[in-house]
């Protein structure tokens, strides 16, 4: 986990705010005895989860596929090929959806707005070094040129539900009554 506790605040008033004003079918389905606070959420979402993300071409046609994603500081960090079709719709239309899901005892659905944080042009994110340090140790410092060959991104979720079977089981203590 390495969110701080403003970071945890600003994610759970988000989950707080994306289910209120969500329609009255997906609240009976993500309730509060199905979901995960904010601050569960991150210790559960470590590591690389691999995310569904999807974005749009430019005839506004849906494509998905998938990448890795790293919930970190409480928003989805991802990479792909800087010569992707993904790469080139976020360049150009930067709205995406990304869904996490584990069988059917846990679905993280996020909608929002990607960052470049590592452009070829341009001045990279301020928390770049961190990020790069951070996916070098995970991957190794030798598994890309980290420079040219991959773009990471940082989605900005604009809408973040949280959904899980058994809260339990992800450490989750049940909601009193």
């Amino acid at each position: 986990m390495r969110e701080t506790p403003d970071e945890i605040r600003r994610l759970q008033a988000l989950l707080d705010a994306s289910l209120s004003r969500s329609t009255a079918h997906l609240r009976s389905i993500i309730s509060s005895d199905r979901t995960l606070t904010a601050e569960q959420l991150t210790g559960v979402l470590t590591g690389m989860c691999t995310l569904a993300l999807s974005t749009v071409t430019a005839k506004g046609e849906p494509r998905i596929s998938g990448v890795d994603g790293h919930f970190l500081h409480g928003m989805w960090h991802f990479g792909t090929a800087r010569g992707a079709a993904k790469a080139r719709h976020l360049a150009a239309r930067p709205a995406v959806s990304a869904a996490h899901m584990r069988g059917e005892e846990l679905g993280v659905f996020t909608h929002g707005t990607a960052e470049i944080l590592n452009p070829l042009d341009g001045e990279p994110a301020a928390d770049w070094p961190e990020l790069l340090a951070y996916f070098r140790d995970f991957y190794g410092a030798d598994a890309f040129d980290w420079d040219n060959d991959v773009v990471y991104y940082r989605l900005h979720p604009q809408w973040m539900a949280v959904f899980a079977s058994d809260p339990a089981r992800f450490g989750a203590k049940p909601d009193p009554e």
